[in-house]
């Protein structure tokens, strides 16, 4: 009778994470976890750049190295210096050639009707979301390693529909189905593809309204099973959980991090 055995061989080469939008939000806090579990950490930031350095900072404090690169998500045609940029970076603090987990972060909110949304605000979550989402992963693609992990955020508005919502919960909707298929196309390199989907956070995002108004935050909260508005480590926490080795199975999965938001 023949036994089937499994390698425990740990690799033990420095990892390092690409995370966009990581000067603020729930990039920070994937940053700052994943910075905990001994993993080395590229974020970028659009306009913040005190904030990024002082991230950076938190990041090196913990004995990990960390770098801050300028972004704009919305502008594909920049992204092809970038993923340049992003070689020399691995070459010059790491030695490397390649990254192991890109975490798509970055993005921004807009509440309007489907009667007044503007054609420019429709564009511009496009470029964002899922544009940005599309063609940013497609160049730094090169410089992945095999067996590498890829998260992609969504929201919870992708699943449940609140009026308002409807242009950004749709670029959420794409981003989900791309996630599919990147999981698909890029399961030969063993590059595993996850889209992690947040409920209400209290962050500055969309203007800080969760965070900053009574009355949604104790909306939010009465529709949440488990009775408060989420937190960004509540975010980051999970995302650093999701690519950590004891997930390695894990693949092309929608996960909500909601505390059970609207069921």
């Amino acid at each position: 009778m023949s036994t089937t055995t499994t390698s425990t061989t740990k690799d033990t080469h420095q990892r390092i994470a690409l995370i966009t939008g990581g000067s603020r939000g729930l990039g920070k806090s994937t940053a700052l976890h994943l910075a905990q579990q001994g993993v080395d950490v590229i974020l970028t930031y659009q306009a913040q750049h005190t904030a990024a350095l002082a991230v950076v900072a938190e990041i090196e404090a913990m004995g990990r190295k960390a770098v801050a690169m300028q972004l704009d998500v919305a502008q594909s045609s920049s992204f092809a210096a970038f993923a340049e940029q992003v070689g020399a970076a691995l070459q010059n603090h790491w030695g490397s050639s390649t990254f192991d987990v890109l975490v798509n972060n970055a993005g921004t909110g807009a509440h309007a009707s489907i009667m007044e949304t503007t054609e420019a605000q429709f564009d511009a979550l496009v470029n964002v979301h899922f544009k940005g989402t599309f063609f940013l992963t497609q160049k730094l693609l090169p410089l992945m390693r095999d067996g590498g992990r890829i998260v992609n955020l969504s929201s919870g508005l992708a699943r449940f529909a609140l009026p308002g919502y409807a242009a950004y919960a749709s670029m959420k909707g794409a981003v989900e189905t791309l996630t599919k298929y990147m999981a698909r196309e890029l399961g030969p390199r063993g590059i595993a593809v996850n889209v992690v989907a947040p409920g209400a956070i209290a962050t500055d995002f969309g203007g800080g309204a969760v965070r900053d108004n009574p009355q949604l935050n104790a909306f939010v909260a009465g529709q949440t099973a488990l009775g408060r508005v989420g937190e960004a480590d509540d975010i980051g926490a999970m995302i650093a959980s999701l690519v950590g080795s004891d997930n390695r199975w894990i693949n092309a999965q929608r996960i909500e991090v909601s505390g059970g938001m609207m069921l």
